[in-house]
Parts: structure tokens; sequence; C-alpha cells
């Protein structure tokens, strides 16, 4: 196999499998290296045919499994996350360990496809309310770019990556490409009425907007809404790299696929200020390699891919390739949430729901808006949806006879909840660094997490659970109860920063297209590149920087200036 290519994209989780498809699609010989096991769209989606009551312990996480990943299952043990079919979904802890200076979850997935297959599919743009925050309120560095600059890059890839949604004409929430929305149920269309009439239309719920296909597209069957995404979908009912970039990639003949490649560092040429390949550590031989290219895009997500630049160049850059402005591995952000409301609804005790609906309600961020000033900076949205109780509502009567028959086969309450995601400043102290004293499976050195929230988080925080009661008051909802477990950095999977972009090689780590200041071709578009954090979710972010940041490089490429 030849160890020479065009382009060499590192990683294949959202951002990669566009940097792939992108490269590939305009010409390139290319190859993807994943440190992780290969993983087969269908054919690896192991549990995906089965009932629940056909797994061994109906689901739930092994005492076995918990020991293993104790990470994955702190606060998520009875959910998704540590959902027995897909512990192996995620990263082997003993095998990959990290170290805490503050408490810090980091939950990764080392396969081919990464986390597209296990991601929450919530897809929003950046208005620019986000991307000019910085620059009003002075914390972190302004972004390179504006809401213009990405939009129709936000464009092109909803039309491929199949975003369902409702169009709002609301400026602080821009409207995309997208299939026709899901449908809000009876119970959350009448809340979203109250509110909209109690807060004279500035508060506003709306359905989600979605990675789900809600119409066949590119060869992808629609949801079934199934509701069991996070376990591969069959029917390839939402993006992700195994239904999407990744055969669009591979019909074009010029992409090569190789998992178990742990990338160590970026080869890096004194001479021509560039890039000039990658070393990989084959995860099973443990033997070393060498692959060169034109171009690379390091698409690790975000705390690998600093990790990766943090042991490139040292002979130069003690502190790695990037740091030349001191900003390498600084500014982590993430979401902040665990914390919401749940509450009783009356009055429609005749409606039910079909399906299960892959998908929830999404009340836009107005906090710091047009308007409305807080004691805070920035703001933040919910996510929820409203049901029926099942039947498992019955069991703590331990009821028997026709009369229990009869209570379980019934719908219960309509109940109604929703949990708030709120955006973290780019605080310069909220970093990651190696601990080059502890060592993972290869003997490597492990990051070291020292980030955590800090007043205007926690001010936010009140704000979100006030807020929440005042709308579920307003919408008539009884019986409210909240909730706040507290938030540790990297609980909401949503790593940021970094290696920011910015305007300026004295402070970021990026330009206006992705482009490492100190090797302009070395290209990292996933969420290191975060120059601040919003509220939305952020992968539709990635993945119109990617695409943007390939057309770049490749343009670039045709003028010989890379």
């Amino acid at each position: 196999m030849t160890n020479t290519y065009d382009a060499i994209v590192v990683g294949s989780g959202i951002s990669g499998g566009w940097a792939a498809k992108e490269l590939t699609e305009k010409g390139l010989k290319t190859l993807m290296l994943e440190r992780g096991r290969n993983f087969e769209h269908i054919k690896d989606y192991k549990s995906a045919g089965q009932s629940v009551w056909e797994f061994p312990h109906r689901g739930r996480a092994t005492v076995q499994q918990k020991k293993d990943r104790p990470v994955i299952s702190r606060f998520w043990t009875y959910g998704t996350a540590a959902y027995e079919p897909i512990m192996d979904y995620w990263a082997n802890e003993q095998d990959c360990p990290y170290t805490e200076i503050q408490p810090f979850n980091w939950w990764r997935s080392y396969q081919v496809g990464g986390r597209s297959i296990l991601w929450g599919r919530q897809s929003y743009r950046l208005s620019d309310f986000d991307f000019e925050a910085n620059a009003k309120d002075g914390y972190g560095v302004d972004w390179p770019i504006r809401y213009r600059d990405l939009a129709p890059w936000y464009d092109y890839v909803e039309k491929f990556a199949g975003i369902s949604g409702s169009k709002e004409a609301l400026p602080h929430l821009p409207d995309g490409q997208f299939l026709p929305p899901m449908e809000l149920n009876c119970v959350e269309k009448d809340v979203a009425a109250r509110i909209k009439q109690h807060y004279h239309n500035s508060r506003h719920m709306i359905i989600g907007r979605v990675a789900n296909l809600t119409a066949p597209i590119e060869g992808r069957n629609q949801c079934q809404f199934r509701d069991r995404c996070w376990e591969g979908c069959p029917f390839g009912g939402y993006f992700s790299t195994q239904s999407s970039t990744l055969p669009a990639a591979m019909k074009t003949g010029r992409l090569t696929v190789r998992p178990f490649s742990i990338v160590t560092r970026i080869l890096y040429d004194k001479d021509t200020q560039k890039a000039k390949g990658v070393e990989v550590l084959d995860a099973e031989t443990n033997q070393t390699y060498e692959y060169y290219a034109k171009v690379i895009f390091l698409n690790a997500s975000a705390l690998n891919s600093t990790w990766v630049l943090m042991n490139s160049a040292t002979d130069i850059w003690p502190e790695g390739l990037g740091s030349s402005s001191g900003e390498l591995g600084h500014n982590v952000m993430d979401h902040h949430y665990m914390l919401g409301a749940t509450g009783r609804v009356e009055g429609f005790e005749d409606k039910y729901y079909y399906g299960r609906r892959a998908n929830g309600f999404y009340i836009t961020r107005f906090a710091n808006l047009y308007n409305d000033k807080r004691d805070y900076l920035r703001g933040f949205g919910y996510q929820g949806g409203a049901s029926r109780e099942g039947w498992h509502r019955a069991v703590a009567e331990l009821g028997v006879g026709a009369a229990f028959k009869e209570a379980v086969t019934t719908p219960g309450d309509w109940a109604i909840g929703a949990t708030g995601f709120g955006e973290i400043l780019p605080y310069h102290e909220n970093k990651i660094t190696l601990d080059k004293n502890r060592r993972d499976k290869w003997g490597l050195p492990v990051l070291a997490m020292d980030a955590g929230l800090k007043e205007n988080e926690i001010n936010m925080r009140k704000d979100i659970l006030k807020e929440l009661v005042d709308m579920f008051e307003a919408a008539g909802i009884k019986d409210i109860q909240t909730w706040d477990y507290g938030h540790i950095m990297g609980h909401g999977i949503h790593e940021m920063g970094t290696a920011r972009m910015g305007k300026d090689p004295k402070t970021s780590v990026l330009n206006a297209y992705n482009q490492v200041w100190d090797a302009k071709n070395v290209f990292v578009t996933d969420g290191a590149a975060m120059a601040s954090s919003a509220c939305q979710n952020p992968s539709l972010t990635y993945m119109a920087l990617t695409a943007r940041g390939v057309d770049h490089a490749v343009n670039e490429l045709k003028k010989r200036n890379l």
C-alpha cells in the first residue's frame, strides 16, 4: 500500500467524514485514519433489530461494564449512554485514561464513524448574535468570520445531511434548507401557543431541527420513528458517517480508510514551514508508520486534535504545533445542562400520538437578546418533550388481577419536561495539558483536564430554572418540579475550543479558513476551532466549517499556495 496521498484526514466522525467526502469528490486521493476499530453500516448495528427483552440484562449495563467504564456510567447509568448493547461503542477508559485536575467527563467513541453514530442529531445554525458576542462583551477573541461567510455552507451541508425543521424567521436562530418538520404533539402545541401569547411573541417553542430524515434522500430511507438512533440506524434514517459521507467518499474510488491507526504527531518540515505528513502508531501491532500528503485535515474531535498538535513539532515549539500564540489547549468550552423542570398537563386525556418521535421541542434563546438584559452574559435554550406515562407507572403498586391489567393498558397522565442548555464562556484558564507522567496502553502521554464552570454560568443556571418554571406556570402546567444535578465539564459531550479560530496569529491557533497559522496546510475543522460556544448544538457548524475549509484548501492547492 502506498504511503503518499494528496490529503490525509485524521478522524472519521462528523467532521472527518465530511472532510473525506469533500476532498475525494474534488479529486484528491485521500487517506482517512481512525484510531479505533472498523465499524460497518448495518452489519455492525448488532442490537438495532432486537427488542429490549431479548438482551440478557434487558439493556441495562452490567456491574462489570460500569466498573470498566466508570466515566460513561456517571449520571447516565440508566440512560442510553450506559445501554448494555452499545457500551462498547464508547472508548475503553482503561486503555485510554485521562487525568482530572478538575472533574471532567470525556466521552469518546473510537471506531469508524466516531460519535456520529451516537450523537443527539439536534442541528442548529449559529447567528451573528453568536459570531459577534466575543467582540461585544470582551470574552475570548473575535471570530474571524460572520454568519454571511458560513451561510452558504450551512445551506450546502444541510441539503446533503438532511435536516428536518420548521422555518420561523428568527434572526437569532436562522432558518435552513429543511426537510418537512416533524410535528409537535397536541400538548406541545398547546403549551407553545400559551407561551407565545403570554410573552407577546417574544418566546418560541418549536419542533427540534434534527438530522433525521422526514423524506428519503440520497438513497437513504426516512426516519421510522423507532427512537433507537444510538444503536445505529439500519434505514439510514439519520445522518452519520456510515450512512452518508463515507459512502459518498467511497463512491469516488479515491478514499482509503485505515482503522486502528493512532496519529501520534504531524510531521513538520522546517524548511517549507508546512506539514509533510503524519506519524501513525498501529493500535494492534504497535508498529510505527509514516504517511505523506499535501494537505492534512485534523478532525480527531476537539481535545484529541489538540493532543496531536501538542505532540507535533516540539523541537521548534515546546508546547506543540500551533502553540506560538500561547492559546493551544486553552479556552475549553462545553454546554452546561443537567437541570430542568417537569410537570403534569391536564385536559388531554382523550389524546395520544403516533410512534416514537426521535426528536423533541426546542425553546429558543431569549436571554440577553434584543432589549433583554440579565446579570450574566450570553444565553441558553431548552430541549424537551411531552408524553403520556406508560405501563411502568403501575409497577410500584404491585397490583394483581383484572383491575391491574386494565390500569397498565390505559395511557397514564400527560407529562412535560425540559432541560436547559447554556453557553459557557471561553475562559483562558479553562485548559487541557499533556500529563507526561501518565501513559495510556500504547505508552503515549494522556491529557489532563483543568476546566470548570464560573460565576457567569452559575448565575445563568439559576435563571434557567426560574424562567422554565415561569413559562410552565404561564402554560397551565401543574405540579411543577425542578431538578439540578450540577454540571461537570464535558458532560454535554460538546467539547469545544483549545485551538480557536481568530484574526491574529498572536491570539489564536487557526485563521479564518481553519488553517493552523504555523503550518498553513494543516486544517482543524472540528470543535477545537470554536472561538465561542453559543448555546446551540454545534455539530452542524462543524460540518459547514469543514466543507468551507476543504473548498479553500483545494483552491489553494490549485494555485500552488499549499
